[in-house]
């Protein structure tokens, strides 16, 4: 019986649901307060850890870890366990709190009912094959991050903005920018104790970061990409193109 029920995916579905729940809630308790939280969540570890014996029990070692699926629930039970252990052994003399952020990754087994999407594995292989074609793409777009991010940096760290004070937070405000939202606050910040010509150049800047960066860049980015993953069913239309003309071309022959 309990055999059957942790093979069964709509238990396990419903054990990852409430897993999230819990999660979601335990943002809103206190530390103090999380008493029943905390039992409930790592009872649900544990839970997983039983699915995942019956399962090497019933598939046996080499079975179960053909699954990518069973290989992906084993290591998000693996990063659950500092969490657990902790829970157990009640560990306060020695601060392993911020182990408990492992907690959230057995949220991700939710994706292993993927594969119950119709037509998943075309999809899948359609993004591995977009992120190929795309690659050398992207690699340049990191770069012209990093050259714009690096320039703006020596550019504007005297302007007592906090968006360049150092070339991390630099290139974080660079890809801010890129992505088109709230760019036109950052010049404006800047601008504040500029000269106006000193202010006509810095916005003439940013309009350029934006438009080469943010319009241009990530379209083009994200064009190659999906793209690339519908290439696939373009080649079949193709194809399908070709037969019906050279079907038709038969039948002019005919005539």
């Amino acid at each position: 019986m309990i055999r059957k029920l942790f093979l069964n995916d709509k238990f396990i579905l419903s054990l990852i649901l409430l897993n999230s729940v819990i999660l979601f809630i335990g943002g809103y308790v206190s530390a103090e307060n999380n008493g029943l939280l905390l039992f409930i969540d790592n009872s649900i570890t544990i839970l997983f850890i039983l699915e995942m014996l019956i399962k090497l029990k019933e598939f046996k070692f080499i079975g179960y870890f053909k699954s990518n699926w069973n290989l992906f629930d084993f290591i998000l039970i693996l990063l659950s366990l500092p969490a657990l252990l902790t829970f157990l052994l009640n560990a306060n003399f020695v601060d392993l709190s911020f182990l408990l952020v492992f907690r959230i990754l057995r949220v991700f087994k939710a994706f292993r009912f993927f594969k119950f999407i119709p037509n998943v594995s075309e999809l899948l292989s359609g993004i591995q094959r977009a992120l190929k074609a795309s690659v050398f793409i992207f690699i340049s777009f990191v770069i012209y991050i990093f050259v714009i991010g690096m320039l703006s940096f020596y550019l504007f760290r005297e302007s007592g903005s906090e968006n360049f004070k150092n070339p991390m937070i630099s290139l974080y405000s660079t890809f801010k920018i890129f992505t088109v939202e709230g760019w036109y606050e950052i010049p404006e910040q800047i601008t504040e104790s500029y000269s106006k010509l000193a202010s006509f150049f810095t916005y003439l800047y940013f309009i350029f970061i934006v438009l080469t960066g943010g319009i241009f860049g990530l379209s083009l980015v994200n064009s190659i990409f999906v793209d690339s993953m519908v290439s696939d069913n373009n080649d079949e239309l193709e194809r399908k193109i070709d037969q019906l003309d050279s079907k038709v071309t038969d039948i002019l022959k005919k005539l």
